[in-house]
């Protein structure tokens, strides 16, 4: 079921378009993601979402309510939306308790044990309730921050990347504490964020804007294995991409013949491989499949980037690949190697 629908939503600020038409449709309970370089318009998408701006032109209903359009604007306090920002925002002379319970009425007969309630949600000892948020690791002030979003339970969750400023180690385990928590809450969640694998991993479905455009919508997997353009395939993760001659559903290039997927169009193209896709071998002189030597070994502990030269007859210049790959057993300079690829080549778009 629908639960967020965007419509034609646009905005300009003076002679800069920020937003031309961008249309969502966002199910109940779900997690999206909008993700962008910086400039994309995804701040600005979630501020009109939230109430902080005014759309110029389009309309957003929100389970069936209209929140803006043409002479409909609800204001930000009355549109039942928690928002958890990148500094979480914490009142700083107040205690993570009363934090939490913000917006909660003071003398309410459940107040404190609802705040227990959201404590134990985020997982958040109870005797840091007396505490202040300086008092606090990062993670922890986040954890407060999205405990009090929950206080009055609302209908969609705004989180504005609110992973950013933290650890790798630390973004992945509040990014996996979140999710969970939202889902337990049955809350629908859009994550604006520019970290491409926190959006496919978060997300039920992601949305990729450029230069204020929507550029694709879909499941973290559709994006991530049918990115439509370039730019979309390189912005998702690593991609090898290749110029090809696509004929008969297989696609001519350095590496060979290789399968495409069924109704790419034909003639001259670019094609599209993830690195996973791709298996470096050890090989020797007359090995079968196309064959490479490698120029050089970019070590990053589980995860190296292998550059391979692969010489053409046909060409007086050779042709580089960049290929990651993962593991120990990983061929040095000068070796010899064989490059296999697994799955069908995609076939971009654009």
């Amino acid at each position: 079921m629908t639960f967020l629908t965007i419509d034609a939503i646009g905005k300009s600020y003076g002679p800069t378009l920020a937003l031309d038409a961008i249309d969502m449709k966002i199910e109940a309970g779900g997690r999206t993601a909008i993700v962008g370089p910086s400039g994309s318009g995804k701040t600005t998408l979630l501020r009109i979402i939230a109430g902080f701006e005014t759309p110029d032109v389009g309309s957003l209903i929100l389970d069936g309510r209209a929140l803006a359009g043409k002479g409909v604007l609800v204001p930000a306090h009355k549109r039942g939306i928690g928002i958890v920002s990148q500094d979480g925002a914490l009142f700083p002379h107040l205690t993570v308790a009363d934090n939490i319970g913000f917006g909660l009425a003071k003398k309410a007969a459940d107040r404190d044990k609802r705040i227990a309630e959201l404590m134990e949600m985020v997982e958040l000892d109870g005797i840091m309730a007396a505490r202040r948020p300086h008092q606090l690791s990062g993670g922890q002030q986040q954890r407060v921050a999205l405990a009090r979003a929950l206080a009055l339970k609302p209908r969609l969750m705004l989180l504005d990347e609110p992973f950013s400023a933290l650890d790798t180690g630390l973004r992945d385990t509040m990014r996996r504490t979140v999710a969970r928590v939202l889902r337990a809450a049955g809350t629908t969640a859009i994550l604006v964020t520019h970290d491409q694998a926190e959006a496919l991993s978060f997300a039920d479905q992601v949305a990729v804007l450029r230069q204020g455009r929507l550029v694709q919508f879909g499941s973290p997997r559709a994006l991530y294995g049918k990115p439509r353009d370039r730019e979309t395939a390189t912005f998702l993760g690593e991609a090898i991409l290749l110029d090809a001659n696509i004929v008969s559903g297989r696609a001519d290039c350095v590496l060979g013949s290789l399968v495409v997927e069924p109704g790419s169009k034909k003639g001259r193209a670019t094609i599209m491989l993830r690195p996973e896709q791709i298996r470096l071998t050890t090989a020797t002189a007359g090995s079968e499949g196309p064959v490479g030597h490698v120029d050089d070994v970019e070590f990053g502990g589980g995860d190296c980037m292998v550059l391979v030269r692969i010489d053409r007859t046909d060409r007086a210049m050779p042709d580089f690949l960049s290929i990651k790959c993962v593991g120990f057993d990983i061929p040095g300079p000068g070796a010899l190697v064989r490059i296999s690829v697994h799955g069908p080549a995609h076939v971009l778009a654009d």
